[in-house]
């Protein structure tokens, strides 16, 4: 329970109980909840999504709101990572420089364009989506995006020699994969084979990301953890989009 609201302390703006002390085993531990704290979200997520749609009735503001309410419960901690790995990966420098480059604070030109490209397609996205689907697409997607986190936490060496991230990677075994693994799939299979669908196309997208990521970077690094969570989320977003163009496909998909 301790390492499950640090977990959930660390990467959202929730706190249930105030941790102040954290020793380093509670902490890289929490790597195998982060499925439960994608679980908090989506409940938020879609409840809003509920409201906006079905109680308030704002089909036009929903889309723009939906994008700002992760970017708040979240802290922007994810896109802030986005948006660094797009300053590194695309600054066309040598390994050492472009890691050097995610380290800096400040944001560079490819962070601030790639994260604005990438919100107009996530509005799209959510603006194009049947409205039956908004509700279970905003559930099932930080769960997947935050599978996708431990994935590349577990999978994957990292590219420094210390860091925050470098302790979720020390901890995180074969059991911590097992049990993020069956954590998403009982909380993602219930609502259908498009979530399915959505959970396995995830998984594989990330592995094909963060495999790519080690190649140009030699290792993973907390950034791209988050650029690896929201690359994620838009990819489940996508899938059930696109499957709003298709009724007759997720009618069946749904079941």
């Amino acid at each position: 329970m301790n390492s499950f609201l640090i977990g959930l302390q660390f990467l959202t703006r929730i706190h249930l109980v105030r941790q102040t002390v954290w020793t380093a085993e509670d902490f890289g531990r929490s790597t195998r909840f982060f499925p439960l704290v994608g679980l908090v979200l989506g409940i938020c997520y879609a409840l809003a999504a509920w409201l906006l749609l079905y109680v308030l009735g704002m089909r036009s503001l929903t889309a723009a709101l939906l994008l700002i309410l992760p970017l708040l419960l979240t802290g922007g901690l994810h896109a802030d990572g986005f948006m660094d790995t797009a300053d590194g990966v695309f600054s066309g420098r040598e390994r050492a420089r472009k890691l050097e480059i995610m380290k800096d604070s400040r944001v560079g030109a490819f962070g601030v364009v790639s994260f604005v490209m990438l919100m107009f397609v996530q509005f799209a996205l959510l603006s194009d989506m049947a409205p039956l689907l908004l509700v279970p697409a905003l559930f099932v997607m930080p769960i997947i995006g935050r599978l996708a986190m431990v994935l590349a936490v577990a999978c994957f060496p990292y590219a420094r020699e210390d860091g925050m991230g470098k302790t979720f990677a020390d901890m995180a075994d074969r059991s911590t994969v097992v049990i993020a693994a069956l954590t998403t799939a009982v909380l993602v299979l219930p609502w259908g084979m498009l979530a399915t669908f959505a959970l396995v196309l995830g998984t594989l997208f990330v592995l094909f990301f963060c495999r790519t990521m080690t190649n140009i970077l030699g290792g993973v690094t907390g950034d791209v953890y988050g650029a690896a969570t929201v690359l994620t989320e838009t990819l489940v977003l996508a899938i059930f989009s696109l499957a709003s163009s298709y009724p007759n496909v997720w009618g069946i998909l749904w079941k």
